[in-house]
């Protein structure tokens, strides 16, 4: 059955017999699934006063078990555990302060350290967003087989790895 994609690859084929333009198959379908898994992903966050790099953070913190009464990351440890840029950090993080679901706390070993730790309403926000946005990626993959799945990450996974950086 063709998709999109495979009417653009035929269209460029057809002008440039030449070149071989079969990455345009998986690249551009690539690009066509992220735009929209993420507007189907958005949605869930917006439903929770959150933009996706927001979630990220909160869900950031709560899988490195910060919490009220531990001692949470501080902003490089973020930065480094998360999917958003070093330069993003900052406002992402003023925002969810504004919105209550974050503290900028003082390190007890060093006062110059400040560590970012998630409030009783940011845990529970990012918990309940979290089984709202499994739900969703599970729909968004659900024309896919389990074989067809573990297919798929893996081939993903060794793809990311030869791009990724590495640290």
């Amino acid at each position: 059955m063709e998709d999109s994609v495979d009417r653009i690859v035929a269209q460029w084929a057809h002008v440039h017999p030449d070149l071989n333009v079969s990455p345009m198959a998986i690249v551009g379908r690539l690009s066509k699934l992220t735009r929209l898994f993420e507007r189907s992903l958005q949605d869930v966050f917006l439903r929770h006063d959150l933009q996706p790099g927001e979630f990220d953070l909160l869900a950031t913190l709560r899988r490195n078990g910060s919490g009220t009464g531990t001692q949470g990351l501080t902003a490089g440890e973020l930065a480094a555990n998360a999917m958003v840029t070093s330069g993003a950090i900052t406002n992402r993080l003023d925002r969810l302060v504004a919105k209550a679901l974050v503290s900028r706390e003082p390190d007890p070993l060093s006062r110059r350290t400040i560590r970012v730790v998630l409030t009783d309403r940011g845990q529970a926000v990012v918990d309940q967003t979290l089984i709202e946005h499994v739900a969703n990626e599970e729909q968004l993959l659900s024309s896919l087989s389990l074989d067809q799945r573990e297919k798929l990450e893996a081939m993903l996974r060794e793809l990311l790895r030869a791009h990724e950086p590495r640290s």
